[in-house]
C-alpha cells in the first residue's frame, strides 16, 4: 500500500511531461479562515487535537499542536563535471557496472567508469573479480583506497544489464541508488560516473531521484531524537560528451520539491492535515508561483449542489474546504488539464467502520494520497513554468467520519449534475467526493481530465504494491499518460472499462449504487467515475 501511494504522489511527473518550459505570471489568491465559533465557547482551532462535545457552559479547551509544517530542500550542490575523473579530487566516487549477458561472467565497466579504473591499474577490476560481482540491479560493492588519496573510497554500482537500461526512468534507478549509499555514508564530496553519454531528461531524473530519495521526515519528533545522517555537501556528475546542461539540474531539483511537498501530504498525521490545512498549503502554492487560488467554504459547496460531497463530509466536525487552484501561463493558451485528487484527509470508513485486524484504520490518514499528487504536481508546474498550457488542480477535501449527522447506507444523496447514488456502503467515500470534483472539472471547459485517487483495495489485489491502474477509453490521452509513465518511472496499466459491468452499479431505487458488489471492484468504481464526465477526455489512475 505504502508504495501504490508513493506511485500516486509522483503521479506529476507523468502528467508533467505532457506539458513543455515556460513561465510565471501574477494572480491572486483567496484566502480562508480555518476556525470555528460555537456557541458560548471560544474558538477552536481546527489544525490539531479532537473536538470536545461541548455543552452551553463549557468553554473551549486549549490545543496545544501547532500548525501544518513541510520539510525544506537539501541544500547538497549538484553540477556536472567539465573536468575528467582522473583529474578529480573528493571522498567518494561511484563507477556504474552493467550485468554481462553471460550470467557467468563478472560486470562489465564502460565510458568513463573503464578509464578511470585503467587510471586505478586495475583496482576496480580486481574487485570486481574479488568480490565475484556481476553488476545486478541495486547492488554495490566498495573499496577504500586511503585516507590520504586522492579520492578515499570507490563504490561500483550494479546497473543489471545494458539492454534493458533503455529509458530515462532508468537514471532514477541510477539516483536512487546513490540516495541510498549517501544515507549511509559520512563523506561530504562526491562524485558519480554515468554509464554512457547522457542524453536530454536523463539528468534531470537521476537529480530528481536523488533528491526524492533522500527524503526524511522527522517533523513530528522532538529535537533529541532527531538524527541528520547526511553529511554530503556536494554531487559532481561525470558523463561523456553529456548533452545536459545546468538547466537540466534545477529542472531536477524542482520536480523533487513537489514531490517532496507530496509526501510532507502524505506523512502528516489527521490532526495536522485537516482540510482547512490542506486548503492552506494549496494558497501557500499559489502566493509563491503567483496562480489564481479558491477555496469554496461548506454554505458555497452548499449552493453549488455537491450533495455527494456533502454527504460524505457531513459526518465530521471539520469543515469541507473545495480547493480549485489555477495555473495559467503567460501567452496563448492551446490546452486546458485538469487534475484532480481525493482529499480524504481520513477516511474512518464512515458508519462501515474500517474494523479488526488488516483494516488499516490507523493509516488511514494516506487516504488523499491523490490531493498530495495534486498538490505536488501543481508545485512542480509552479516550478518549471509550463508555456501554453492552463492547469486546474481541483480537491474535494474533508473527513469520513462517524457522528449524528453522518450518511447511513441506505441514504441516496444528489450529485451536482442530479443524479442521485444508494449509499450501500459509506467505506466508498472517495468516489462520492470525486463525483462532484469531476462535475466541476468538466465545467472549467477543459480539453483533459485526469484524476488520481487511493480508491480500492481491488486495484492492489489485481496490480500489486508497484503498478497503479490507469482507465481511459480515450486514445490519445490514454498514450500519452502511459508514455509518460515510461519517461517517469511511474508504472501504469491499462485496464478495461467494459459496457457489461455498467449493470453492476445500477440502483433499483437511485440511479447509481456507490459499490458494484463482490467481484471488479477497480473497474466498477472507475465505471461510477466516469458516469461524472460527459463528453471531456477522462482518465482516472
Amino acid at each position: 500500500m505504502r508504495i501504490h501511494l508513493f506511485i500516486l504522489s509522483t503521479s506529476c511527473i507523468a502528467v508533467q511531461a505532457f506539458l513543455q518550459h515556460g513561465r510565471k505570471i501574477s494572480t491572486s489568491s483567496h484566502f480562508i479562515n480555518s476556525n470555528l465559533k460555537t456557541k458560548n465557547s471560544k474558538v477552536i482551532d481546527f489544525r490539531g487535537g479532537s473536538i470536545l462535545n461541548l455543552s452551553s457552559k463549557a468553554s473551549a479547551p486549549e490545543f496545544s499542536i501547532g500548525e501544518l509544517k513541510y520539510n525544506g530542500p537539501s541544500d547538497i550542490s549538484v553540477k556536472i563535471s567539465k573536468s575528467e575523473p582522473n583529474d578529480w579530487s573528493g571522498d567518494l566516487i561511484f563507477l556504474t557496472s552493467f550485468q554481462s549477458e553471460d550470467k557467468n561472467e563478472m560486470a562489465q565497466l564502460f565510458s568513463m567508469s573503464k578509464g578511470f579504473d585503467e587510471h586505478l591499474k586495475g583496482i576496480i577490476t580486481d574487485l570486481i573479480e574479488t568480490e565475484n560481482f556481476k553488476g545486478n540491479p541495486g547492488t554495490s560493492i566498495s573499496i577504500f583506497l586511503g585516507k590520504n588519496e586522492q579520492i578515499k573510497k570507490a563504490v561500483v554500482l550494479g546497473l543489471g544489464k545494458k539492454s534493458d537500461f533503455k529509458e530515462v526512468s532508468s537514471y532514477g534507478t541510477i539516483g536512487s541508488n546513490l540516495a541510498h549509499q549517501i544515507k549511509s555514508s559520512k563523506y561530504e564530496k562526491i562524485g558519480i560516473i554515468l554509464p554512457e553519454k547522457s542524453e536530454k531528461g536523463q539528468i534531470s531524473k537521476l537529480v530528481e531521484a536523488v533528491f526524492s530519495s533522500l527524503y526524511i521526515d522527522d517533523r513530528y519528533k522532538s529535537s533529541d531524537n532527531i538524527e541528520n545522517t547526511i553529511k554530503t555537501k556536494s554531487i559532481d556528475i561525470f558523463s561523456e560528451k553529456s548533452e545536459a546542461s545546468e538547466d537540466e539540474i534545477l529542472i531536477g531539483k524542482k520536480i523533487a520539491l513537489g514531490v517532496n511537498l507530496a509526501k510532507d501530504l502524505v506523512n502528516a498525521p489527521p490532526n495536522f492535515l485537516t482540510p482547512a490545512s490542506m486548503a492552506d498549503t494549496a494558497i501557500m502554492i499559489a502566493k509563491e508561483h503567483k496562480m489564481e487560488c479558491e477555496i469554496l467554504e461548506e454554505s458555497e459547496i452548499r449552493k453549488m449542489g455537491m450533495g455527494a460531497y456533502l454527504g460524505v463530509s457531513q459526518g465530521s466536525g471539520l469543515p469541507p474546504k473545495f480547493i480549485h487552484l489555477t495555473y495559467t501561463p503567460k501567452g496563448t493558451v492551446k490546452k486546458k488539464l485538469a487534475i484532480v485528487g481525493k482529499g480524504l484527509t481520513f477516511d474512518s470508513g464512515g458508519y462501515n467502520l474500517k474494523a479488526g485486524a488488516g483494516s488499516m484504520i490507523e493509516l488511514m490518514k494516506f487516504d488523499m494520497g491523490g490531493a498530495a499528487a495534486t498538490l505536488g504536481t501543481a508545485k512542480v508546474i509552479g516550478n518549471i513554468s509550463p508555456d501554453n498550457v492552463e492547469v486546474h488542480f481541483i480537491i474535494a477535501a474533508c473527513e469520513n467520519m462517524i457522528s449524528d449527522k453522518a450518511m447511513r447506507p441506505g441514504d441516496i444523496l444528489t450529485a451536482s449534475n442530479g443524479k442521485t447514488i444508494e449509499v450501500l456502503n459509506t467505506d466508498a467515500e472517495g468516489r462520492l467526493t470525486l463525483a462532484d470534483a469531476l462535475i466541476y472539472a468538466e465545467n472549467q471547459n477543459v480539453d483533459f481530465i485526469v484524476d488520481c485517487a487511493t480508491l480500492t483495495g481491488a486495484a492492489i489485489v489485481a496490480l500489486g504494491p508497484h503498478y497503479a491502474c490507469l482507465y481511459s477509453d480515450n486514445d490519445e490521452l490514454r498514450s500519452g499518460l502511459l508514455n509518460s509513465s515510461k519517461k517517469s518511472g511511474d508504472k501504469l496499466w491499462h485496464m478495461p472499462l467494459p459496457a457489461e459491468y455498467n449493470e453492476m452499479i445500477k440502483s433499483k431505487i437511485a440511479d447509481l449504487k456507490n459499490v458494484g458488489g463482490k467481484w471488479g471492484g477497480s473497474i466498477t468504481a472507475a465505471l461510477f467515475l466516469k458516469e461524472f464526465v460527459n463528453d471531456t477526455p477522462w482518465a482516472h489512475i
